[in-house]
């Protein structure tokens, strides 16, 4: 059984929780979380990738089990989630390495890309956008209107997003069986939101969500003029981003090997084995052990 070690560090004075597997020596692969879970998500994809690389999954402040002081005290936006993780990696010497990101890992991965190009050795989004393309209205439309305007109404709205029901519907919707995915996964991260202030940690990072299209072009030449290796596993059936957000990367990157599977928003749950085939084949072309 490969060991998973669950350890924390002080950055910046928070404390970050954070997963870590596999040969110290072994090329990196840092796997970043979306909403509304926590390095819980990759609790199964670790242990099939850290026979050959070694492996870190954080936690985001305020998600999981790293610190989440209030949304007075800390200013949650994903430029701040960004700096915490590349304090993170810089506290543990890790200064090349792969990218997995879902959901908001995406924008934390871009603006480490964007800050240190020469640090990627390879990209692996999985239902983690980059384009414009993707945003599938009929979920984004709640979260545009409160990002116009802050009002009892939007707030109203956007606060379903925090409900046992639409955390169930993230990891449910699109899957072909639902019977494949266990509720344990709903379950732990509604706990999690429900914590006390959580709900304004949540707020601030959905108006910040804001921030993460402008930077599209950036990143957009920034994949043009250095080619790193993609690969885009994608849920073709998620109803948050939709199976444009994968096949757009070709735009910038010919090669970008793109495969949509017949699942949702959180597709590790439901083709969690299929998914760790396509990495280790990628990773083992693009990125080979030792």
């Amino acid at each position: 059984m490969t060991a998973v070690h669950h350890r924390y560090a002080t950055v910046d004075g928070r404390q970050l929780f954070y997963r870590e597997a596999g040969p110290a020596d072994a090329p990196v692969v840092v796997l970043l979380h979306g909403f509304p879970t926590s390095s819980f998500m990759f609790r199964n994809l670790i242990p099939a990738l850290a026979d050959r690389y070694h492996v870190i999954a954080p936690d985001h402040l305020g998600f999981g089990l790293s610190d989440a002081p209030s949304a007075d005290e800390f200013g949650y936006t994903f430029d701040a989630l960004t700096d915490l993780t590349a304090g993170l990696l810089r506290q543990l010497d890790i200064t090349r390495y792969a990218i997995y990101v879902q959901d908001y890992g995406a924008p934390i991965g871009w603006r480490l890309a964007l800050a240190d190009p020469d640090a990627i050795t390879a990209i692996i989004t999985q239902n983690g956008n980059a384009y414009d393309a993707g945003f599938v209205e009929g979920f984004w439309k709640v979260v545009w209107d409160y990002q116009a305007e802050q009002n009892a109404e939007t707030e109203a709205n956007i606060r379903g997003a925090l409900s046992l029901d639409l955390t169930k519907w993230q990891y449910v919707t699109g899957v072909p069986d639902e019977t494949l995915v266990s509720p344990d996964t709903w379950n732990h991260d509604f706990a999690l939101l429900s914590r006390p202030g959580n709900d304004e940690i949540q707020l601030a990072l959905f108006r910040d969500y804001a921030t993460n299209p402008p930077m599209y072009p950036a990143l957009h030449e920034y994949l043009r003029k250095t080619q790193p290796p993609v690969l885009a596993v994608w849920g073709k059936n998620d109803p948050i981003f939709g199976p444009d957000g994968a096949t757009a990367f070709a735009t910038d990157v010919p090669n970008a090997e793109i495969h949509l599977l017949d699942g949702g928003h959180f597709l590790l749950e439901s083709a969690g084995d299929e998914v760790a085939t396509h990495i280790r084949d990628f990773l083992g072309r693009v990125a080979p052990s030792r």
